[in-house]
Order: structure tokens, then sequence, then C-alpha cells
């Protein structure tokens, strides 16, 4: 069951008739999505009976897409209906390693590669037909490979070209590892968006009796390239921030990368204080949980860890090792991504729900209106604390 809510206030017409196309790597995502939006256009009456809303009100706004493989691994895209005339949004998860397809008779498990294939195979079997194509790419393909140096590949900037070229006006993402990769798609829509609000009220929900204020709550970030999301979650919160800097041995390449000597702290005294720990993304959580660790050391209070993606790349074991410890209190992701099933069991996880926030976003688009006040939590970040101040449900 979906949660009752007041139908958001859209009073256009559509660009065109809406069609949510989430491919395998993000199904439940998508029935999700969809159920939300099934559920609020029934509530809007205005448009039912506009003849330029037809196919406005409908049971379900997905579209099936299949993506059938041959023994040998190769693979074609299809559209089981027409798409003429739709306003696309094809939702995809480059993260789900949890598929596989079968190689020659051997089992291989999918990769970004796969998936995003699987996006350009999808938007091929379109044909072009649909009025205007979408791309909601919660983690960003390649989105680390952002910048070149020296003799390397520019893979993220690529893949955006490579969408754009086969007709995508728009790409939705959340919390780019870094935000100006955009340019590289200047004339076309490139949004990302940050889980901040989702981020401080699953916090609040689960420790009612947290003090947000300067005395008692800081946010960190594990690097200095999360410094800006740091600093804005430190400022909605009218708190202070520290940072954590990597010295790298850069006379040494392990797994393709330099490795961490040190993280060294700057910032003001952390004694007492809870610490939000916030970055895009957990890959194999060395650097989380070592900086949790380092806090704990400098005494720091409750250590809340934070991250949009929740990837994992070495199990979780680790973290639960952590917990026992007393490394950190809670961990906190999105289900932007897959989230491997004995997460979601563990004492110590908060799941935030995107589905309802990603509804919005689509809801809004396909009535060709600004996302701004959507992409700009501060004002639901405001109530949030107001009713934590004045000890309201949340």
């Amino acid at each position: 069951m979906i949660e009752p809510t007041n139908s958001p206030d859209l009073d256009t017409l559509p660009v065109g008739r809406l069609g949510i196309i989430p491919l395998s790597g993000c199904m439940e995502l998508g029935k999700k999505i969809d159920e939300y939006i099934v559920q609020w256009r029934k509530e809007r009456e205005e448009h039912s009976y506009n003849p330029m809303s037809l196919g406005y009100l409908r049971d379900s706004y997905l579209v099936e897409a299949k993506v059938p493989r041959f023994g040998s691994g190769e693979a074609k895209g299809s559209i089981t209906k027409s798409v003429r005339g739709d306003d696309l949004f094809i939702l995809v998860d480059v993260c789900n390693y949890s598929l596989t397809y079968s190689v020659c008779g051997y089992t291989n498990y999918m990769s970004p590669d796969d998936h995003f294939q699987d996006l350009k195979r999808v938007i091929a079997a379109a044909g072009g037909k649909a009025r205007r194509i979408n791309v909601i790419m919660p983690y960003l393909y390649e989105g680390r490979q952002h910048k070149r140096n020296g003799r390397e590949s520019l893979d993220c900037a690529n893949a955006l070209q490579e969408l754009v070229d086969m007709g995508v006006e728009n790409i939705i993402t959340f919390d780019a590892h870094d935000a100006r990769v955009q340019n590289a798609i200047p004339l076309h829509g490139f949004e990302t968006v940050q889980p901040a609000y989702q981020f401080i009220k699953n916090i609040l929900r689960h420790e009612p009796d947290l003090k947000v204020d300067k005395d008692n709550l800081m946010v960190i970030s594990p690097d200095e390239g999360g410094m800006p999301r740091a600093i804005y979650m430190a400022n909605v919160l009218g708190v202070d921030m520290g940072m954590f800097y990597k010295r790298r041995d850069y006379s040494t390449i392990i797994d393709g990368r330099n490795p961490i000597v040190a993280h060294e702290f700057l910032g003001a005294d952390v004694e007492g204080k809870n610490m939000i720990i916030i970055d895009d993304m957990i890959s194999s959580g060395d650097s989380m949980l070592e900086v949790a660790a380092l806090l704990k050391k400098k005494k720091a209070g409750k250590i809340f860890m934070c991250s949009t993606f929740g990837l994992f790349t070495n199990g979780i074991e680790k973290f639960d090792k952590a917990y026992k410890e007393g490394l950190f209190d809670c961990l906190v992701t999105t289900n932007l991504v897959y989230q491997p099933p004995e997460l979601m069991e563990k004492e110590y996880y908060i799941k935030c729900d995107m589905c309802k926030f990603m509804a919005l976003i689509i809801d809004t688009i396909n009535h060709d209106l600004s996302i701004s006040e959507l992409l700009n939590p501060i004002d639901r970040i405001n109530k949030i604390l107001t009713k934590h101040r004045n000890h309201e449900k949340i």
C-alpha cells in the first residue's frame, strides 16, 4: 500500500501521454512510482474531460520492454506496444549485479556496461516515434570516470553524448560524483538530485531525541570531493562541518588507484558531539569505516553514516563487525540502486525510500513544469526541523 497523499497541483496539459519503462534492473522501483502517479491522477478531474489529455487517466503507465538474449550473449531490445507520441521515462539501475544471463551455457552477471547497452537497445526500439525520451539513471553510468588524467578514456562524457545523439532530451541522475560532467551536453537537460531531505527526515525519525545544534551535532565529509555536499547539509541544519582529506601514495597504483596512506581531519573539536558522515556512495566501505573509527578515537558521540548509493562491493560483513565494535550507530542509504536482501535485515540499516520523490519528478516533468522546488528542499527540511524541535511526529 502507498500512503495517502494530496495530489500535486499540476494544472497544465502534459507534454504527451505518459509512459514509464523500468528496465529489468529496477522493475520494483518502477512499479512503486507507477502506483503513486496512478493515485495522484485519479485525484485530478480537470484533465480527464479534456480531449487533449486522452490517456491521462489509466490503471498503469508502465510500458513493457524486453531485452531477450541469444545463446551467444548478444541481445535485442523490444517494446511490446506503441509509444508513438508518448513522453517516455526510461528507468535504469546500472548497479544491479543480481541479474544474470547465459553465454554459451555459462552464467554471466550483468555489469554496468550490460545495463547501459540495454538502455540504448530500448531507446533504439522506440524508433524515434516517442514525442520525448527522458532517462532516469539514479547512479550515473561511469560517473567516477568523469575527468581525464593523462591518456585515459572519458567514459561518462562519452555515454552522455551517446544518449543525446540517440534522441534523449533529459537525463536525471542523483548525487552525481561530479556534476560538471554535464558540460559534455550543454544544450540538453541534465539534473542531479540531492537526497539531503530524505537523509535528515529518516535520521530524525530514527533518533527523535537528537539535538540539532552546533554544540551537539556535526556533519563530516570523508574526503575533499564531498565537501559541497557536507557544507550544504551543515548549513541547512545550522551546525559545523569537518572534513577528512586522504593522503595517498602517488608512487604506487593498486587496483587502478593510488592507495590511501592516512585520513587527516580538518575541523573543530568533535568530542561528545554526534556525527553525520555523508558521501555519495559506499563502494567497498573502507574509507567510511576508517573515518568512523578515527572519529570514535577523537571521542565523538553517535555516528550516522549516510550515502546515496550503497554498493557494498566487498560485502557487508565488515559493517556487521564495525557495528558490533560500536564504530557507528546507523547506516542510511537510498533504494535508488539494488539492495541485497541481507542488508534489509540489519538492525543498523535505515532505507530512504525515494519512490514518491521520483514519481513527483516524473509527474512534474510530464506536465512540462519546473522542478526547481523539488531540487531545492530547504523549505521541506525547515518544516521537518520545526516538527522535530516541537517534538511532533515526523
